[in-house]
């Protein structure tokens, strides 16, 4: 199947004050952050404004705020690159961002509240109607990883189920297409969907819900530190996302978004950062029905912002005062080699069996006696996991099928496979 070449953008990190930037809002500064952007051969940018700042009430959603994020994607627009903007931030580089409103006299659950959700509503409605005019304009993400705030290991969680999970999205979803209907408007969640036993949001609800699959690939998760720096799965980590999340997509050629993706230092040094980038991307575009590449980020935070974890420092494609980093040449280099090629990867014609329990909540019910390992097969170290790894190594170009279709005929014809084999079956 052929289909145009992927997007490649970047996750826009401000170079002045962070995400603190829509304080002292300054579009000098943001185009010149734009046009360093652009100068890499990226198409587009992921814009994440301060939901706290937006909407500092629940009736209250700033206009100024508003025509300021307009104003980002209008310049975008000059600079030749579209915009994707996430709503609900929510969550950034360790740090939380909710609303007073949300938080101490007035907690409330963000996901079940009636209020709160009318409120959120409201407010993503708002952005999308903004934006709908604007041709740069590519759609809605409901909020950055925002998955994170519904169970362990968040410190303070607004617990709740699959159930709930699954009307919370499609409740926003729909507020966003009423903003700006026929927009690409997804959601995005951290690899806890993917991997964590009973988290609430589920790979279903990854797959089947919104416009594209997005994925989010961070090495750090165990990957890196359990295979190294150069190890197949760490280099292939990205795209072993990208062909997990198919077994549960409804539609065989769903596109998938690598929405997020970085060098995390020190598990991948700076020296290291390049070779570790072109690897990613590669083995991504290896994948078919990959939407886009986007990386995390364009700009190093300052060293002048103090408690950030580390490797959010350095995760930059270009450092704080704009020059281009080793892996920013990488991308430069890689969008440079796709444009105006044919992307057409052979489809994988071996896949490996999941299987976790229900289809909808990745999960074995209670009462079902010994528990077998559902989601955390999947993560590194499961046997899912290095299963794949070593049919990857092996050179297989693995996908991964759900048990309950891995006798599907018509399912496996769709998706050009012809081997199916189980995780103890890979040696």
């Amino acid at each position: 199947m052929s289909t145009p070449a992927p997007r490649f953008g970047a996750n826009y990190t401000p170079s002045q004050g962070w995400f603190h930037h829509w304080l002292d809002f300054d579009l000098d500064e943001v185009r010149a952050d734009l046009d360093s952007i652009a100068g890499l051969g990226l198409d587009h940018i992921r814009v994440f404004p301060l939901w706290p700042l937006f909407q500092p009430n629940r009736t209250l959603i700033r206009p100024r705020a508003v025509e300021q994020l307009v104003q980002l994607a209008d310049a975008a627009a000059e600079r030749g690159l579209d915009v994707n903007v996430d709503g609900l931030q929510g969550h950034l580089s360790s740090f939380d961002f909710l609303p007073a409103w949300t938080q101490t006299w007035h907690r409330r659950n963000i996901f079940t509240d009636n209020d709160v959700v009318a409120g959120q509503a409201e407010y993503l409605r708002t952005l999308a109607a903004a934006l709908a005019d604007r041709p740069n304009f590519i759609g809605m993400t409901i909020g950055n990883e925002i998955n994170q705030f519904s169970g362990p290991p968040h410190p303070d969680p607004d617990p709740i189920t699959p159930a709930q999970a699954a009307d919370w999205l499609r409740r926003l979803l729909a507020a966003c297409e009423e903003g700006a209907p026929g927009k690409l408007h997804l959601h995005a969640e951290y690899d806890a969907a993917w991997y964590q036993d009973e988290h609430a949001f589920t790979p279903a609800h990854a797959a089947r819900i919104g416009a594209v699959t997005a994925v989010h690939s961070w090495v750090f998760n165990g990957t890196a530190q359990r295979h190294g720096r150069t190890g197949t799965a760490t280099e292939h980590h990205a795209a072993y996302l990208i062909e997990l999340s198919k077994a549960w997509a409804l539609d065989p050629h769903r596109p998938v978004w690598l929405q997020e993706v970085g060098a995390p230092a020190p598990l991948i040094a700076a020296e290291h950062a390049a070779a570790f980038t072109e690897a990613t991307v590669a083995n991504a575009l290896d994948c078919p029905d990959v939407w886009g590449v986007t990386w995390w980020c364009s700009h190093d935070v300052s060293r002048s912002l103090a408690d950030f974890p580390e490797l959010e420092y350095s995760l930059g494609l270009l450092t704080n005062d704009r020059q281009v980093k080793p892996a920013g040449k990488s991308i430069a280099r890689i969008v440079e080699e796709w444009r105006g090629r044919t992307y057409r990867p052979a489809p994988r014609t071996t896949a490996l069996v999941v299987d976790i329990g229900d289809d909808e909540t990745a999960d074995y019910p209670v009462g079902d006696g010994e528990r077998a390992p559902a989601r955390s097969t999947c993560r590194p170290g499961g046997a899912f996991f290095e299963a794949f790894a070593r049919l990857t190594e092996a050179g297989a170009r693995p996908t991964a099928v759900l048990a309950s279709r891995a006798e599907d005929r018509e399912h496996l014809a769709a998706r050009h496979i012809t081997e199916v084999v189980h995780p103890d079956q890979v040696r």
